[in-house]
């Protein structure tokens, strides 16, 4: 099916239709996440990570603590 014309059909679909559709796209997407290349410097920052984890050289926070701060600074 052509872009437009694909377009055209999911325009026609209702709110909760559009969810499900995004579902199984991000779905399809995820099972054929090994085929997305990852550059090698991306590789190696997040082996980097790991490592400064694995060793307890990260200062790590709690996502509801992360989650504060940023409502506190921009709401």
């Amino acid at each position: 099916m052509r872009p437009e014309k694909l377009k055209n059909e999911i325009n026609r679909l209702g709110l909760s239709e559009k969810l499900l559709l995004v579902e199984d796209i991000w779905d399809s997407i995820s099972d054929s996440n090994s085929d997305i290349p990852m550059p090698a410097w991306q590789k190696r920052e997040l082996d980097k990570r790991y490592e400064e984890y694995k060793d307890g050289k990260l200062r790590l926070h709690d996502w509801e603590d992360v989650h504060k701060g940023l409502r506190d600074k921009y709401v």
